[in-house]
């Protein structure tokens, strides 16, 4: 399964309603955190979550509202006594800029820190990989796709009957090996199960311009996380940054199955928003709160909020 918690999902600044970027992904035991805008990790303790379980932090940009939360973290997680290792990945200048947080202040990290800058690269981990590609925002910036590896089909019974198999030792082998051999037939796993089921791909872009990369890497992607800070071009301005109409256009244009309207202005409300974007968006789109939780399992996604009944 996996959850997509939305810490801060506003631009520029935040305000009472909402704080700045930061997007936790947790898979497995792993918690892996997209941009840390300022206040982050209070963010985090509200949702629940602890930063001693982040492995990777993956930064969009160097813009404040991005990346001003990592002093907090690093400090909490010192302070907590952290032994593993944390990786840190960016765009170019990522070392630098890390290493500001890591000399600010009397004690340094007491745990090993990697840094890593990425243009555009493919990272194979445990279970998933990550892409980054650049996207067009006026300073070295990149985009990031969350890619779960694709998973065998379901043990089909009347196959399993059809080979004389039970649950036990000899599936197990099956499954580590590929193949075995019972009375004197190779039984492969693909003979006893239905079709491969893909892996959960998720794309959060950042900040950007209407960029034709983002649709070439978000194609029939389960979640598109687009900047989509403003309303109407003559808001935009000459900033780099998307409208709520161009986000969902790319949307349309890359078959993604649901769209999240990521990063609004502080001077919109989240109904004058949410109407407009109701108003141009001919895709499924959500237009996620802070602490809102999206999880997804066998395709399915479900949308609610972790402070439900709290407050």
């Amino acid at each position: 399964m996996l959850r997509i918690y939305f810490l801060g999902t506003g631009g520029i600044m935040p305000n009472r309603e909402r704080n700045v970027p930061s997007i936790a992904v947790r898979y497995g035991g792993e918690i892996l955190l997209f941009d840390a805008g300022e206040g982050t990790i209070r963010q985090m303790n509200v949702a629940k979550l602890s930063p001693m379980k982040i492995d990777k932090i993956f930064i969009t940009h160097f813009h404040g509202d991005h990346y001003l939360g990592l002093g907090g973290l690093l400090q909490t997680m010192n302070l907590w006594n952290r032994k593993k290792p944390l990786h840190i990945y960016g765009p170019e200048h990522t070392f630098e800029f890390v290493q500001n947080f890591i000399n600010s202040g009397f004690f340094g990290p007491a745990f090993d820190i990697y840094v890593h800058e990425l243009g555009e690269a493919r990272l194979k981990f445990d279970g998933y990989e990550i892409r980054s590609f650049r996207v067009k925002h006026g300073i070295p910036a990149l985009g990031y796709v969350f890619k779960e590896e694709d998973r065998r089909g379901k043990f089909l019974p009347e196959k399993l009957k059809v080979y004389g198999l039970e649950p036990g030792p000899l599936l197990g082998k099956l499954e580590r090996e590929g193949q075995i051999e019972l009375n004197g037939r190779v039984i492969r796993l693909e003979d006893v199960t239905g079709p491969r089921r893909r892996g959960v791909k998720l794309v959060y872009t950042g900040d950007t311009a209407p960029c034709k990369r983002v649709a070439l890497f978000s194609e029939k992607a389960d979640l598109l996380i687009h900047d989509a800070t403003y309303l109407t071009p003559e808001d935009r301005g000459e900033s780099y940054h998307s409208t709520v109409e161009e986000a969902c256009d790319v949307a349309k244009r890359a078959k993604v199955k649901l769209l999240a309207l990521f990063h609004r202005a502080f001077r919109y409300s989240y109904g004058e928003y949410l109407s407009k974007a109701t108003e141009l968006c001919d895709v499924d789109f959500i237009v996620p709160k802070d602490f809102d939780l999206l999880t997804v399992e066998s395709n399915r996604w479900e949308l609610r909020n972790v402070l439900e009944g709290e407050l």
